[in-house]
Order: C-alpha cells, then structure tokens, then sequence
C-alpha cells in the first residue's frame, strides 16, 4: 500500500509503503505450498517440510528474515530513505511486527508509475527472500531458483532509484539523423 503523508516541503513529498505482514504470509504460503506441492519426490515428510514455513514453529525463522529483507530493501532506496543515525536500544530478538513501512522522500514530480513498481519490486524480493532462505534449509536444489528471483527483484528496484537519482529526469538529446 502507497500512502502519502505529511505536506509537500521544499519540493519534495513523502510517501510511505506499507506491507502487511499477513499479505507477506499468505504469498509466502502460497508459494511454499507450490514447491513443495512440485517437487519430484515421493517423500511426504520432504513435503510436508516446505510447505510448513508460516507454521508457528516456522514464524520466528520467517521473521528474522522479514526484517533483514526489510534492512536490505530500505537500505537500496538509499537515496529516497535517508535520515539522520538515532541510537536506540535494540538486541537481537525479532521485533512482532505487523506492518513494514519504508517512508520515501522523493522530489514533486517522481512518478506515480515508478512508485508503483518500487512497491511490487518490494513486496516481491521480501517473498523470494525467504523462500530463498527457507529452501536452503529444507530442500537446497529449489534454493538456486529463488536467490535468482530475489537477485533480479533488487537489482530492478535499485533500478529504479538509478534511474531517477536526484530527482533528475533521464533525457536523451535528439538526434537529427
């Protein structure tokens, strides 16, 4: 979910995007219930193995990992996510989150098509990401597949920040020939 929050300040506006932690589940569920449902094996309990990911055993793993995607997607919207360093005391128990926000600052004319895709670009490497992690422990051969969709989901996110670094809009001058 895209929302806009506060007023327009020195040309630029904020945006915040939201992703549910039960929609992150559910597409995680799904997907790991389609791995396990293909695999070429008669073993049950193989299957049984990959699908269980957003059992309650499995959360805490999931978490972890929700987080760290979280860290790892901010951190490649760098340009539009920066603030200044507060301390805060943290340690290494997973926060009981319900909803991941990433606040965006971005200039007055940062498309809405581009934010749009940013969102999806999101949402889809922190699926991968813990599919990727989950199989590398329960099934390694399926691990390649999604480290792959993983690596291009934010490769096109950092894309997109390239792309439009400084709020400066890609031009290509005009050729006459």
């Amino acid at each position: 979910m895209i929302k806009e929050c506060g007023e327009k300040e020195k040309g630029e506006r904020r945006f915040l995007l939201l992703f549910k932690l039960k929609e992150l589940l559910y597409d995680i569920g799904n997907m790991a219930w389609v791995e396990g449902h293909i695999l070429e094996s008669e073993n049950l309990e193989l299957r049984h193995t990959v699908q269980d990911i957003v059992q309650d055993g499995n959360r805490d793993r999931v978490a972890r990992i929700l987080d760290k995607a979280h860290c790892i997607v901010t951190e490649a919207l760098y340009p539009y996510t920066s603030r200044e360093l507060y301390l805060k005391w943290r340690d290494d128990r997973p926060e009981r989150r319900h909803v991941f926000g990433i606040l965006l600052r971005v200039p007055d004319d940062f498309s809405q098509t581009t934010m749009n895709l940013m969102e999806h670009l999101v949402h889809e490497y922190m699926v991968a990401d813990v599919m990727q992690d989950w199989l590398t422990i329960t099934h390694a051969d399926k691990a390649a597949v999604w480290l792959e969709k993983r690596e291009e989901a934010l490769s096109r996110l950092r894309s997109c920040v390239n792309l439009r670094r400084g709020g400066q809009r890609v031009r290509r001058r005009l050729s006459p020939f």
